[in-house]
């Protein structure tokens, strides 16, 4: 069995199609292999939880009753989720649990008795995987259109998708390098395809 005892996901973007400011459950879509990802996990007897910045409600764009709701409508297609960490600050409001600080990591794992040293926390960006490191857990950057490539560049674990990232966590501690599936470099490998030539040539 994988020595990891709880994987802790961002929700937006990660787990479910980035809507910004979402206080709609009924825009709520899980990404491509969510489903399939966390029943491997919950399958090796592995905790999981959601670890979230939702800034929205200190904007005033959000209300915590919509927060909730989106959070149950994710639990409902996803779920049950062992534990949910939400932090509703912005980001100049000085708050110790608003990844990349350290807080909701902490707090996750807390709820659940688990040492963060024995957590992975998969998000895709690098706000994500900081606030991993600086809790002591281990991160692994799903990348995907929002990411900055200088996050991909310098993220210490990074997974193409979400099962991939699961499955590292299934083979043991996530691996000291990149988790990259295919051989071209790691810049290349998120980088956007060159058109085809009109005759179906590669350029």
């Amino acid at each position: 069995m994988s020595p990891v005892k709880a994987v802790l996901f961002d929700r937006d973007g990660t787990l479910v199609h980035d809507v910004p400011y979402n206080g709609d459950p009924g825009r709520v879509r899980p990404v491509d292999g969510a489903r399939e990802a966390l029943a491997l996990l919950r399958g090796r007897g592995i905790r999981t939880g959601v670890v979230t910045n939702q800034s929205g409600v200190a904007r005033g764009l959000l209300t915590d009753a919509d927060v909730r709701a989106v959070n149950r409508r994710v639990d409902e297609l996803l779920g049950p989720f062992d534990v949910w960490a939400v932090c509703p600050h912005g980001p100049g409001d000085g708050c110790h649990c608003r990844k990349p600080e350290p807080g909701l990591v902490l707090r996750a794992a807390g709820r659940i008795c688990t040492d963060p040293a024995d957590c992975v926390v998969v998000g895709d960006i690098g706000a994500d995987v900081e606030a991993a490191r600086r809790a002591g857990a281990h991160g692994i950057l799903v990348p995907n259109e929002r990411t900055r490539p200088q996050e991909t560049v310098t993220a210490e674990h990074v997974a193409t998708d979400l099962l991939t990232a699961v499955r590292a966590v299934l083979d043991g501690r996530p691996p000291a390098g990149r988790i990259v599936a295919d051989e071209r470099p790691l810049e290349r490998a998120y980088a956007p395809e060159p058109p085809a030539d009109p005759c179906g040539r590669p350029r």
